[in-house]
C-alpha cells in the first residue's frame, strides 16, 4: 500500500524516495551500494525518530486520521478468526458505519464491535466517513447484549470523528440511542475492553467505548469534541485548531496521565500506517494482557470495577 506522506512527513518521504532510486540503480548495474544504502537507512530510521517523537498535538490529530491506518476490518482480518458478522438493529436498518460480529481471539469466542471508514470516495460515502446513525449504535448494543447474554468478552474499537449529526439521525434519536448504550454498557458483567485506533471523537466514540480497560494506539486522539470543532465555538474561527488541540488534552499521552485510559498501544516507528504487522503484534499483545486480568475478576466485580473506574474521572481537590 503505497503511503500518501503528511506534510511534517515529507523530510522522511525525500529518504524513502533516494533509497527506492538507489536500489533501483544497483539492480541495474554491477556497482556495489550496500555501504550508501546502509547509510541512508539509518539516516531514514534517525530522522523518524527525530520526528515522531516530537509530534505536536495538532501532527497527532493529522496521524490519527491518515487514511492509510489500519482499520476495523483491518484489525479483524489480522486479530480474529471465524468472524461473522451480524447486521441490522432490529428496527429500522443496518448502519454499515459500525462493524459487529462474533469472532474468536486466540480461540476463545468473543464479541466484536467497531466503527468502519472507507479507503476511497465510494467507501466513505458507503461508511459515512465512520459517522454512525442511531441505528449503528442499536445494532451495537444488541451485540453487547448477546454477549452479556452468552458470557462472551467484548472488544470494542473506536476510529470515528463522531456521531453522524444529520436531521435523520437526529429525528430517529441519536443521541437517546448513545445515552442507552452508555447505560447499559455501564452494567455488563462481562470482559470489555476498548480500543482507540484513530479518532475517538465525542458521543459518537463513547457509544461503544465503555470498557473495563479502554486502551489507545500511540498516536490516535480522544476527545468531546474536534478541535476544528472546538476552535469555532472558542474562538469562532476553524484556524486556530492547533491551539484547542493542545488545550484539549486529546493525545494518549495526555489521557494516560489523567487516568482516562490504561495503557498507550506502541505503534512502529513513523505510525501504524506503516507497518500493518508490527502493529497488529503489539495490538494483540495489549489486548490478550488485559483479557487476561479481567477474566480473573468475577462478573459482579467487573460490573463494580466498571462503575469505580468511570465514577472516579474528573475528580479533583480544592486547596
Amino acid at each position: 500500500m503505497s503511503v500518501q506522506p503528511l506534510e511534517f512527513e515529507q523530510p522522511i518521504a525525500d529518504l524513502e524516495k533516494k533509497i527506492e532510486e538507489l536500489k533501483n540503480m544497483s539492480s541495474l548495474s554491477d556497482q556495489d551500494m550496500k555501504g550508501e544504502l546502509r547509510g541512508l537507512e539509518k539516516k531514514l530510521e534517525r530522522v523518524k525518530a527525530n520526528i515522531y517523537n516530537s509530534l505536536t498535538p495538532a501532527q497527532k490529530v493529522m496521524v490519527a486520521r491518515h487514511p492509510n491506518r489500519p482499520y476495523f476490518l483491518d484489525y479483524i482480518r489480522m486479530l480474529f478468526t471465524d468472524f461473522v458478522e451480524l447486521h441490522g438493529d432490529r428496527n429500522f436498518r443496518d448502519d454499515p458505519a459500525i462493524i459487529a460480529g462474533m469472532a474468536k481471539f486466540e480461540g476463545e469466542p468473543v464479541v466484536v464491535v467497531g466503527h468502519q471508514k472507507g479507503r476511497n470516495t465510494k467507501e466513505n460515502i458507503y461508511r459515512n466517513f465512520g459517522m454512525a446513525h442511531p441505528e449503528g449504535y442499536r445494532k451495537a448494543l444488541r451485540i453487547f447484549e448477546m454477549a452479556e447474554k452468552y458470557q462472551r468478552p467484548i472488544f470494542t474499537f473506536v476510529d470515528t470523528p463522531g456521531a453522524y449529526p444529520g436531521i435523520g439521525a437526529e429525528e430517529r434519536g441519536q443521541a437517546e440511542a448513545i445515552a442507552r448504550n452508555l447505560r447499559e454498557m455501564a452494567g455488563l458483567t462481562v470482559p470489555f475492553i476498548t480500543l482507540i485506533t484513530g479518532e475517538g471523537g465525542s458521543g459518537g466514540a463513547l457509544g461503544i467505548a465503555m470498557g473495563n480497560r479502554v486502551i489507545m494506539m500511540e498516536h490516535s486522539i480522544y476527545a468531546v469534541i474536534s478541535p476544528e470543532g472546538c476552535a469555532s465555538i472558542l474562538w469562532k474561527d476553524a484556524s486556530y485548531s492547533d491551539k484547542a488541540a493542545e488545550a484539549l488534552k486529546l493525545t494518549a499521552q495526555d489521557l494516560y496521565k489523567l487516568k482516562v485510559i490504561d495503557e498507550i498501544v506502541k505503534e512502529p516507528l513513523g505510525g501504524a500506517h506503516r507497518d500493518y504487522i508490527k502493529t497488529a503484534e503489539n495490538v494483540k499483545e495489549a489486548l490478550k494482557k488485559h483479557l487476561n486480568d479481567l477474566k480473573q475478576l468475577s462478573p459482579e466485580r467487573l460490573f463494580e470495577y466498571r462503575c469505580e473506574k468511570y465514577m472516579s474521572m474528573g475528580v479533583f481537590a480544592e486547596q
